[in-house]
């Protein structure tokens, strides 16, 4: 009798495995087909995720004022949240996270994304990737809290951001901070202010600014054709055309602003003497071609660049670096860049060709591939029900 038990509850538990196995690997396959092409299961599982609301977008750790550097590694990192002054008498936040020790260390200036607009991102969303560099490069990473629309338009985003670089500059001192060595870094609308706070450093004879890294920049709020705004534009891979319009309407409302190379840089006549750059773009990103036809540009005034797409990723990507393999390729490359830079050993070829970084191989794309069936599992088991929601 207890044989048989046993004997039926093997069957039973190979039969409810193999279920789950075959469900799982039909749900994953299905969220892989998309209208644009097929996606990496990493990317499908991520997705799918997110834009059924299974997970959250933010990103919002509670780091003791020690922190870890996380997956960077090294010592521990000193955090502050304080208040520096901009323009109009005003006070914004700030984050810091500063390695221990007397230094001098290298300053990265950090600009997150979020649209220019209120709700869709902040120094919050952006901590891991402030934190990470922080340890990867060994620097001090100022992140300011720039204020953005609806209730400030053009030109405050620009004018808090350029207003913490000169706070950095001038109190490079008081915390361990090398003024001589200063990098700007953004993604998204935070790309766009990064390369931009760089033109007013030229423009005004501020700091010099020893490179810059822009990650998926938005930097036209022009009407051009650009294949991947149209092609991208749904929303489902992270920013949808819909954002891009709210974000124009409320960030620069009057069309004249949208002319100003301050917000399209994309088009300003005068690119030279821009520091070397290092712009990160994604394949399925509706502002891929936007990012690409700035490095161009930045190349044909003689400034030296490099590009790289990665191939079936998302806009954002880099923010999942945690969990995608292609943001931990992207963060090395930024962190290898800043450091280059910071020692003075930054080669850029003068013959700019936008590089394509295929997406995980090899061992890699096992890994990749074993966590997302994993991570599917996961939520189907969690979820019960609407399996094959499609995008």
């Amino acid at each position: 009798m207890a044989k048989n038990i046993a004997k039926h509850f093997i069957i039973f538990s190979s039969l409810l495995v193999a279920t789950v196995l075959i469900l799982t690997s039909v749900a994953v396959y299905l969220w892989q087909s998309t209208d644009e092409g097929r996606l990496p299961a990493k990317t499908a599982v991520v997705l799918h995720a997110i834009n059924n609301n299974l997970v959250s977008l933010d990103i919002n750790i509670q780091v003791p004022q020690i922190v870890s550097g996380g997956s960077g590694g090294g010592s521990p990192l000193l955090k502050e949240d304080l208040y520096i002054p901009v323009q109009g008498d005003v006070q914004i936040p700030m984050r810091m996270y500063r390695p221990q020790g007397e230094g001098p260390f290298p300053i990265i200036i950090y600009y997150h994304g979020g649209a220019f607009l209120k709700g869709y991102g902040n120094i919050e969303t952006h901590d891991n990737i402030i934190r990470s560099l922080a340890s990867r490069t060994k620097s001090v990473v100022i992140a300011p809290s720039y204020r953005v629309a609806p209730e400030y338009v053009f030109p405050t985003a620009i004018e808090d951001s350029y207003s913490a670089l000169i706070w950095g500059v001038e109190q490079a001192e008081t915390f361990h901070g090398d003024p001589e060595r200063v990098s700007v870094v953004g993604d998204s609308a935070g790309g766009n202010i990064a390369t931009v706070v760089s033109m007013m450093a030229r423009d005004r004879n501020g700091p010099d600014i020893i490179s810059q890294v822009l990650m998926y920049p938005l930097t036209t709020f022009q009407d051009v054709q650009l294949e991947s705004r149209d092609v991208y534009d749904s929303g489902y891979y992270l920013l949808s055309r819909q954002v891009m319009y709210r974000a124009r309407d409320l960030y620069t409302p009057e069309e004249l602003m949208w002319s100003n190379p301050y917000s399209s840089p994309l088009h300003a006549e005068d690119l030279t003497d821009l520091p070397p750059t290092l712009i990160l773009t994604a394949e399925f990103d509706p502002l891929r071609d936007e990012g690409e036809a700035y490095a161009e540009r930045l190349a044909e005034q003689g400034i030296p660049v490099k590009a790289t797409r990665y191939r079936g990723v998302m806009h954002g990507f880099v923010s999942f670096y945690e969990v995608m393999q292609s943001g931990r390729y992207g963060l090395q490359e930024v962190s290898s860049f800043l450091r280059q830079s910071n020692q003075g050993t930054l080669l850029v070829n003068d013959n700019y060709q936008l590089q394509v970084r295929q997406a995980p191989q090899g061992l890699d794309r096992v890994r990749e591939q074993t966590e997302a069936f994993a991570i599917a599992a996961y939520l189907i088991g969690r979820t019960g029900v609407d399996l094959f929601n499609d995008q």
